[in-house]
Order: C-alpha cells, then structure tokens, then sequence
C-alpha cells in the first residue's frame, strides 16, 4: 500500500494478518516450501516460485490458491518467503522473491524498482478492490450520527482515550509498515488524536469485535477487501475527499485513501523466465468475495490454507480453469 502502511491488510483472528493475512509478519524473511508441496512426490517439479507472504490474511488467501494451481495443476514448487511490504521489493533485486501478489499502490516503489532499477515488472490486476480509511463500529454512529464526519471527531475525542494516547483520543492502526498516511492526517486535520498502533491485523480485527460486542468506542485504521465486514458492520469516517495527487507529499496528506486497483509485481527474471508459472500469476484475477471466501476459511474455521485453497478451487473450476495457461 503507498508506503507509509497500512491496514488491513487486515491480520488474523488467531491467524495473522492478511497480508492484509494473519499475525504480524516479521521484516526479515524465511522461506519455507509450503507445506502442501507435491513436486517432486513423482516428477521432478517444473521450477520452483519464491512468493513474498505479506502480513494479512487477504493477501494469504490469494497466495494459498495461486500457491494450491502452480502445485498441484503444473508441477511447481512454491516457497513462501514471510516479509513486509518494501522488504518484499528488495527481494526481487537480490533474488529471493519472485512474486508479490498483492500490491497497494506503492508509486514510489514501483518508481525505484520498475522504473529506475529495472528489476520488477507490474503483472496486472488482481480483479480486487482496496479500501483503506478510518472506522467505527455501527452502533456510534447510531448514537452518535454526525460522528463519521471527520470535522466532528475532536468533540468525541474523550470517548476514544486510552492509557496509550496521552489524553487525546486514539487512532488506532495495525502494523506500522502497513500503508498508512495516519500520523500526517490527524496533525494536518488539526485533531486531538494520537496513532496508536496495534501491531497486526489481528489485533485490529480483535479491537473491533470486542467494540461491536461490548460497546466500547473505537476508532480504527481498516481496510477492504476484509472477511470481517461479512461478521459485524463497520462504519466509515468520511475524511476530505480524494483527489488526484492530493497525498503526493507524505508529510503534507490532508485527504482520504485512493481507491485501490490491487495488483501483481514479479521480477524481472521471473517475467523473462517463469514460463507457465509466470502466465498463471499474471492470469491470476479475482473478485473481493472470492478472496473473502478463503481467508474466512482460514481465520474462522479452522481450516489450514491449503485445504481452504482445495476447497475454493473445486468449488469455482470455471474461474481458476481460466487462469491455466494452453
């Protein structure tokens, strides 16, 4: 997401978080083979794929189907590399990621790593659309109607201190390295409010359930698309309306998130040289629900990301049947 992150990505109820997938994702890197690895069990595998895990679980489930095809459809090994956001771009210039597949804008990395270093390459949508903002559970807004307009967010600045926010009212984020413009806007907007970070999208996801079932206000950083917003409903702040290059100065943002056209970056060499794994990630599109659907198997019930993966794939054979290359 711009870098300054984000929330949201989103990351895990006894997960971690998304990825926008499951728990805070440390800044350095492990790769693992994932653990539904079938290459090699016979035929020798067609390659093998380095794909960058960012920390919410969004962004894992996206991961799990494409990691579950490139397995089990063309014989390829996939090794999972846990990292953050920008850690994960360095990776396609020293050669240890191949793939990330889920990109929040980042115009200044894509500007360092596409256009001036020429080691990463765009690889087109991911068919999901990215929300970032400022949220409150619906029952404020209930009682408290003109709360979700940001110019009225300092009379109830009292409702939201915490023992963290140094007697203002908390913000509250998730993982400092999610893309994040937080900090500049509540000292551009002139707010009585502290950005308090909770460290993961699962924090924030438990910040928000234990709002909506005990009534305690909250205002969070959150984002979209996001398995939560299926369980409890969260209303957004109405901030100053986007506009074009209205965040180009970090310091200086005084306005709402873009809307987000998430999208794929791959290596260079991958690009050059992935063959059929190649294809299927840049093939690789689908829908906010679609990736909803699996990363609510994953936090929710019980399931492991492979198997809520199988589950997805035989259950939408027409969608993924597409993304195959002939």
């Amino acid at each position: 997401m711009n870098k300054l992150r984000l929330v949201a990505g989103v990351l895990v109820l006894g997960l971690a978080a998304a990825g926008c997938g499951g728990a805070k994702v440390d800044d350095t890197s492990g790769a693992a083979p994932s653990s539904n690895a079938s290459a090699g069990a016979g035929t020798a595998p067609a390659g093998t794929v380095k794909m960058a895990i960012n920390g919410w679980v969004g962004y894992e489930a996206s991961a799990a189907v494409v990691d579950y095809l490139l397995e089990n459809k063309l014989n390829y090994k996939v090794e999972k590399v846990n990292l953050a956001e920008e850690p994960s771009w360095q990776g396609m210039e020293s050669g240890s990621v191949d793939v990330v597949l889920e990109n929040w804008g980042h115009d200044d990395l894509k500007k360092k790593y596409i256009e001036e270093k020429g080691v990463a390459v765009e690889a087109g949508s991911t068919g999901n659309k990215g929300v970032i903002g400022w949220y409150v559970p619906e029952w404020m807004v209930q009682k408290y109607p003109d709360i979700t307009d940001y110019k009225n967010l300092n009379k109830y600045a009292d409702l939201f201190k915490t023992s963290e926010s140094d007697g203002k009212g908390q913000l509250l984020d998730g993982d400092p390295s999610f893309v994040t413009n937080d900090e500049a806007l509540v000292k551009n907007l002139k707010l009585d409010y502290k950005v308090v970070y909770a460290g993961s999208e699962a924090a924030l996801i438990k910040a928000a359930q234990q709002a909506t079932q005990q009534q305690k206000p909250l205002l969070m950083y959150f984002y979209e698309p996001q398995w939560l917003f299926n369980q409890l409903k969260l209303v957004k702040i109405n901030l100053p309306p986007y506009t074009d290059g209205c965040d180009a100065d970090p310091k200086k943002v005084a306005c709402d998130y873009p809307p987000y056209d998430l999208d794929k970056i791959v290596s260079k060499k991958f690009s050059e040289t992935g063959g059929p794994a190649y294809e299927l990630v840049k093939n690789f599109n689908w829908t906010n629900d679609a990736q909803n659907q699996v990363a609510d198997d994953i936090t929710n019930n019980g399931m492991t990301p492979e198997d809520a993966a199988k589950k997805w794939v035989e259950a939408n054979p027409t969608v993924w049947q597409a993304w195959i290359p002939q």
